[in-house]
């Protein structure tokens, strides 16, 4: 149900003099949209308040604009006017303390929260004592020539090596025929298409699929020799 017309005259009435300042019809409509007004309202009771001398208005061609009595506000003098500019001052400078005061406070609080407690302490100091130990066990059995790893585990990462490293020579020979057969006639550049295609030979990233078989007999070699 829409504001009568005296209700929206009091809206108007305090916006305006709340504001203070210079406004038109479609300024204080722009304001009080939360209390659903339509803008000819606004406009009635602007010029209603106008005419009843509530508030002042000057006219500049086909604008209109309001303003709050200045007469019924209490002007400071200039005595007054320098005792509020130090009196801003003083609380500012107030102000300004206490922030610096919050800041070390905030600083204070970061740096204990980031500290350990006691009791996290000593879990970490047990945590850490496990971990120790577990490792030199790990060395103790290292050094009296117990296997960590057992025969049958080794063999099987042995075979699926070799079957990966076969797999690698395989593909490597396909690709050589194959590129062979597509190259052998091309008028093109071989480096040039091979660039072109994004083709990378595993020399170009620098692997050597010789280097692989022989890091497995190494091992083998290593292991007969413990």
């Amino acid at each position: 149900m829409p504001p009568k017309s005296d209700s929206t005259e009091a809206i108007v009435l305090n916006h305006v003099n709340e504001q203070n300042r210079p406004l038109n019809s479609q300024n204080v409509a722009d304001s009080l949209q939360k209390y659903n007004l339509k803008k000819a309202s606004i406009q009635k009771a602007l010029d209603t308040l106008a005419d009843s001398g509530k508030i002042s208005f000057k006219e500049y061609g086909k604008q209109k604009i309001y303003l709050a009595r200045q007469d019924q506000f209490n002007i400071p003098n200039n005595e007054e006017l320098a005792s509020m500019k130090d009196e801003n001052a003083k609380l500012q400078e107030h102000l300004d303390q206490q922030k610096k005061a919050i800041t070390e406070v905030e600083g204070e609080i970061k740096s204990l929260q980031s500290n350990l407690t006691l009791g996290q302490i000593h879990d970490k100091e047990a945590k850490l004592r496990d971990e120790v130990k577990e490792m030199e066990d790990k060395l103790v059995k290292v050094r009296g020539g117990v296997t960590l790893v057992r025969p049958e585990e080794k063999k099987a990462v042995e075979a699926m090596y070799s079957e990966k490293i076969s797999q690698w020579r395989k593909r490597k020979r396909m690709f050589k025929d194959l590129w062979d057969a597509i190259t052998e006639n091309s008028p093109k550049d071989l480096k040039e298409f091979k660039e072109e295609l994004g083709i990378e030979y595993d020399e170009d990233v620098g692997v050597n699929l010789q280097s692989f078989p022989e890091l497995l007999q190494h091992g083998k070699k290593r292991a007969r020799g413990q």
